[in-house]
């Protein structure tokens, strides 16, 4: 006797139906925070520790006269605002992929050790080499992340390996290298002197020639992620019913990988290491799109950027004359961001 088949199950996360109206809505969703994001942008130009009329702000981007204000706009603001649009969305894909791929809903950069390898190449490179120059850090910095993500994976089991055990060896391989930046600072003062601006997490010595060296890797890891969004919504169901939905595990695991070693080690060569922005922004978009990487995915790295800038014009407003770095402002609304997520019932029980 003829037994019909069961139906191909979809990779589309187990929730609410989706009907054409809950993607027009999502649609309409992105467009209006892209709307937001360029508001910020604005901002981000517009508004610093110094302050100047619209018009002089004008002047700055169009008709540039040479004055000091129109220098301020176009050698400071500008490509301020054109880093923070570029780490932001760098930090918020990696976060969104990492929680996916964990399935570790308070995963964010660090927790593969990604950014204390990038952090460890940086410090390594001005302590012995001598190098000064942001610049020069990108090398450096992805270097470091591409060998310690390298290392986790073989660490977590290669191609046996699973969520829990690349969330620990992460989080081993990161005590361990945090614990040989402080060593190098403490015992080479002159790098800690140069690095002490870099680890705080800062948006302050933007300049294109970094934007430049930065552009090409992050715009690999945001196509790559983007590209994700599938098989990570089969993979967070769990490896079995992944399996059975036919996505490759292995595969997905390590281009996932390679996207947050993009990202998240360029995005910490220009910057520094700033934390949060990574594990916020996904929540947010989750409570917008519901779970469905498809559109989680193109949401962080729009509003990522709304954050990071943000943040940044709030640094350089509640201390005029004087700038608070982007990295501290993001900890100070990320500290209690973070306690109300692990003190939720559902987080509780992880």
């Amino acid at each position: 006797m003829l037994v019909d088949s069961p139906p191909k199950q979809s990779a589309e996360p187990i929730s609410a139906p989706v009907t054409p109206e809950r993607h027009a809505l999502r649609a309409v969703g992105l467009l209006v925070s892209l709307g937001i994001l360029l508001l910020v942008c604005v901002a981000s130009i517009a508004v610093g520790a110094k302050a100047m009329a619209l018009t002089e702000v004008w002047d700055g981007l169009f008709h540039n006269t040479g004055t000091g204000s129109d220098v301020i706009i176009r050698d400071v603001r500008v490509p301020r605002t054109l880093l923070g649009l570029v780490v932001g969305a760098a930090l918020g894909l990696a976060g969104a992929v990492m929680q996916a791929l964990t399935r570790n809903p308070l995963a964010e950069p660090g927790l593969l050790g990604v950014s204390a390898g990038a952090s460890a190449a940086v410090v390594s490179a001005i302590s012995f080499l001598g190098v000064t120059s942001l610049t020069g850090f990108v090398w450096f910095a992805f270097l470091g992340a591409a060998v310690v993500s390298t290392l986790v994976y073989i660490l977590g089991g290669s191609r046996g390996a699973t969520p829990v055990r690349l969330a620990l060896a992460g989080t081993a391989a990161t005590a361990a290298l945090y614990g040989y930046i402080n060593a190098v600072q403490l015992l080479d003062a002159a790098a800690l002197d140069r690095l002490r601006f870099w680890t705080v997490g800062s948006l302050a010595s933007a300049d294109m020639a970094t934007i430049k060296k930065i552009a090409p890797f992050v715009a690999v890891g945001v196509v790559l992620a983007l590209l994700l969004g599938r098989p990570l919504n089969a993979m967070e169901m769990g490896d079995d019913t992944a399996r059975s939905l036919g996505a490759q595990l292995n595969r997905t695991r390590v281009l996932s990988m390679l996207a947050v070693t993009l990202l998240c080690g360029a995005a910490t060569a220009a910057c520094g290491p700033i934390v949060f922005v990574g594990l916020m922004i996904p929540h947010l978009v989750r409570a917008i799109t519901g779970p469905d990487m498809r559109w989680i995915l193109p949401y962080a790295a729009v509003l990522s950027p709304v954050l990071l800038l943000g943040a940044d014009v709030i640094g350089r407003v509640i201390t005029r004359p004087s700038e608070l770095q982007v990295g501290i402002v993001t900890a100070l609304i990320g500290g209690p961001v973070f306690i109300h997520l692990v003190r939720r019932k559902r987080m509780a029980q992880l």
